[in-house]
């Protein structure tokens, strides 16, 4: 099984703490849909006819797409990949977008997961932020999502933002436990290089959230997601009744996938690539028949490091055994020379040959990596 990721660069507002690629130049939007279509053409056989099992729409801003556009794109898959007839099908969305007509046309269309970027419900913050709705516009969209026949539904939401008090944030959560959305990705502001917010750090005229209140965020996170009957899956990932994300667990896997659109990156096992940052540079060299991309071939080593970091932050861990089999018996040693002193400290829970993060784990989890992983 394989998956594949469609980046939709289009924003028409840029969000300030955000640093995916994006552009709010629409003037390409024609050029983009018919490169993309062409890369599809070109790459149809780097997964080696693997059935597809997750196709994931993200960006930039994947409903800023038309009817046309998103069905061309769908057929176009279909005529060049093995689509999985039960693949999950991810849209991310913004919520002023989810009208009921586009909503039904989503649904339609044979998107069957939502992904909407919520990011707060705090009218203060989402302005702050740069975002275009509002928070009642985003209850609005989830509401509209479930009445349009959307059963596999997942919401984000930031915290440690500058000025998120802890009450805004239990505010937040509450206003989740009325949704009935089975899926959560929450995560923690970073402030990236680049960015509005990175600048305005830089420059003093931002604050970020002292760490204490982050840490006291993160853990009403934790009881709030266990008393309501989610499942941490992930550092940042809760799941009600085993909903999870297939497309990102298969990332966590270490499965294939293919990504397509500027700044998409793509894995087969034996290397990774990824396409220019740049909207006016891919269509320019797609259309003389080439992908503008770079790459690198893996060795062992970088394996070793990919399965450490992307597993460590799982509920599944990594294990001991996985480490032997597929890295030799010498990184298995080192890898148990590395890890004991963080079970002995109880920032990672050893069961048998299998070793994930405890929840003081989960606060270091940066710092427990680079110590893992071989340089």
């Amino acid at each position: 099984m394989a998956g594949i990721y469609i980046h939709i660069p289009f924003c028409r507002q840029k969000c300030y703490y955000c640093d995916f690629y994006k552009t709010v130049n629409t003037n390409y939007a024609d050029k983009f849909i018919a490169s993309l279509k062409e890369e599809m053409r070109l790459q149809k056989n780097y997964l080696d006819n693997e059935i597809i099992n997750t196709i994931y729409f993200g960006g930039g801003t994947p409903s800023t797409l038309n009817k046309a556009e998103l069905e061309g794109i769908l057929n176009y898959l279909q005529r060049n990949f093995i689509i999985n007839s039960h693949t999950e099908i991810t849209f991310e969305a913004n919520p002023d977008d989810l009208d009921k007509n586009y909503l039904a046309m989503l649904f339609t269309a044979g998107i069957n997961r939502l992904s909407i970027g919520i990011q707060s419900f705090q009218d203060e913050h989402l302005k702050r932020m740069n975002r275009r709705h509002n928070a009642k516009e985003g209850l609005i969209s989830i509401e509209n999502a479930f009445k349009t026949g959307f059963e596999n539904i997942s919401i984000d939401l930031i915290y440690g933002l500058p000025g998120l008090t802890t009450k805004q944030w239990k505010a937040s959560l509450k206003a989740t436990s009325n949704l009935g959305v089975n899926h959560l990705s929450a995560y923690h502001l970073t402030y990236h290089e680049g960015t509005p917010f990175y600048t305005w750090l830089k420059k003093g005229t931002l604050n970020e959230l002292k760490e204490d209140e982050s840490i006291k965020q993160f853990n009403l996170l934790l009881g709030w997601a266990e008393n309501q009957g989610y499942e941490q899956y992930e550092i940042s990932n809760f799941a009600k009744d085993g909903m999870y994300s297939k497309h990102n667990s298969s990332y966590w896997n270490g499965e294939k996938y293919l990504g397509l659109g500027p700044s998409a990156h793509s894995y087969d096992k034996v290397s990774r690539r990824w396409n220019v940052a740049h909207l006016e540079s891919y269509v320019q060299a797609i259309e003389k028949g080439a992908i503008f991309y770079q790459d690198e071939v893996l060795s062992e080593t970088d394996n070793y490091n990919e399965y450490i970091i992307t597993r460590i932050r799982t509920k599944w861990g990594v294990s001991l055994q996985t480490i032997k089999n597929n890295f030799g018996q010498e990184k298995a040693v080192l890898f148990s020379e590395n890890i004991q002193k963080y079970v002995n400290s109880g920032k990672i829970i050893r069961n048998q040959e299998n070793f994930t993060l405890s929840k003081d784990g989960q606060f270091v989890s940066d710092d427990i990596m680079a110590n893992l992983i071989i340089i």
